[in-house]
């Protein structure tokens, strides 16, 4: 994409700008940094809350609501307008900061094979995967991937945004700040999904060495990053795990070098998906204990998405420095509940449903309140978030009543 901003669309994007550093400054937004901080170091029992559109702003935010014409400036305009539109419209807990963090330019990993798909007839339909490794012999075909940085194009791409938002928005450069890993996603876009499910029955072997494959790769692609200085601290608003944000005082640690930080100032994260279906003995033995390797070396981790992990806790609350876990749509909360207690954030993902097929106020609110009342009675650390939602049926306004029926029976709690 072509970063060209025309001086008509600069002067949108630097009053939009304006809104953002105006929010970021408020007494609230201040009131919610805190309490975020409190939340993630395991110091409050008060519920957060948190709403990621995700798939449906392009209803709350249509492509005629954008002022500017330009690729790139509409990426930038659109940014800002959903920081600027979360805050008006969403009771929730969302902190606003008055920065712009720029990525630095990173390829991604090259493993040395293509990934096909087989495309869905519909817009926005499913694709089927079309695996590429599916023998011993294919794993030849692939390679560890070496890191490809272009600090030049980096640097200008800094100095684009400092020259747009340096006198309104703190701008900041990033490599990677949202530390995640997912092998499984990686073994099942090489090998298959269906595929997946019988090679760990069919050859067991061949699956083990697919996974020690890539958590070589990764270790390697990590040393890589560390080495030229692409690790950023992420203990501030950065997306962390599947939901929820990086706030700690326990990072970094002690004798941090803030310029260069190393792995155990980090927040990490890791998820499984793909094995939604498995039992807690197979999803141990081909992905957990992969998973936790990479995971070790890093200050504070997360676990976990989509896939229902009520019957695996015992095995995720193993992983080193665990301090979220994904409680996913489909996961028995009593059973999570009584499990997790206080020994990590209990990362609840309600129900998108909830958001389509009409609005019923009343159900949603029975469907909360039972969440919020087993974790408290069973002492935990809850946040409530809100995404995967795909559509809202181009009625933006259901968000506005979700999020205030979960404010209320926050407050009925007694929190607010």
């Amino acid at each position: 994409m072509e970063r060209v901003i025309t001086p008509s669309e600069r002067n949108v994007l630097r009053q939009l700008a304006l809104r953002v550093a105006e929010i970021a400054a408020l007494p609230e937004v201040a009131r919610r940094r805190e309490r975020w901080y409190a939340h993630n170091d395991l110091k409050s029992t008060r519920p957060m809350l948190l709403v990621f559109p995700e798939g449906a702003w392009q209803e709350l935010l249509p492509p005629s609501a954008l002022a500017c014409r330009g690729e790139f400036a509409r990426a930038v305009e659109l940014e800002l307008r959903k920081r600027i539109y979360t805050f008006e419209h969403f009771q929730d807990d969302t902190v606003v900061e008055a920065e712009w963090v720029e990525l630095e330019q990173i390829a991604p990993p090259d493993w040395g094979v293509e990934v096909q798909r087989q495309a869905a007839p519909q817009a926005r339909g499913t694709w089927k995967f079309a695996p590429v490794i599916r023998r011993p012999e294919d794993l030849r075909r692939l390679h560890y991937p070496d890191l490809e940085h272009d600090p030049a194009a980096s640097r200008r791409a800094a100095d684009q945004m400092h020259d747009l938002f340096g006198d309104i928005l703190q701008v900041k450069t990033a490599g990677i700040k949202h530390i995640s890993f997912h092998l499984m996603k990686e073994y099942t876009n090489w090998c298959g999904l269906e595929e997946m499910m019988t090679d760990m029955l069919d050859q067991p072997g061949f699956v083990h060495a697919v996974m020690r494959f890539l958590v070589e790769g990764h270790r390697r692609y990590v040393a890589q990053m560390l080495e030229a200085g692409l690790f950023k601290l992420n203990n501030d608003n950065s997306y962390q795990s599947s939901g929820g944000n990086s706030y700690t005082h326990e990072l970094p640690r002690p004798g941090c070098d803030p310029a260069r930080p190393r792995l155990c100032d980090l927040w990490a994260s890791a998820e499984s998906q793909e094995m939604a279906l498995v039992s807690p003995r197979m999803h141990r033995e081909f992905a957990l204990q992969y998973e936790k390797e990479l995971l070790a070396p890093f200050g504070l981790t997360g676990y976990g998405c989509c896939e229902d992990l009520s019957r695996k806790l015992d095995d995720v609350l193993t992983i080193p420095h665990i301090r979220r876990i994904s409680i996913s749509p489909f996961a028995d909360v009593d059973r999570s509940a009584a499990r997790l207690k206080g020994e990590a954030i209990f990362s609840w993902k309600p129900h998108p449903s909830h958001l389509v097929g009409g609005f019923d106020a009343e159900k949603v609110r029975a469907y909360l309140r039972h969440t919020v009342e087993v974790c408290r009675e069973n002492g935990c650390f809850l946040e409530m978030i809100l995404k995967d939602t795909h559509t809202c049926e181009f009625h933006p306004e259901r968000f506005d009543q979700w999020t205030q029926v979960a404010r209320e029976e926050i407050q009925r709690m007694g929190w607010d």
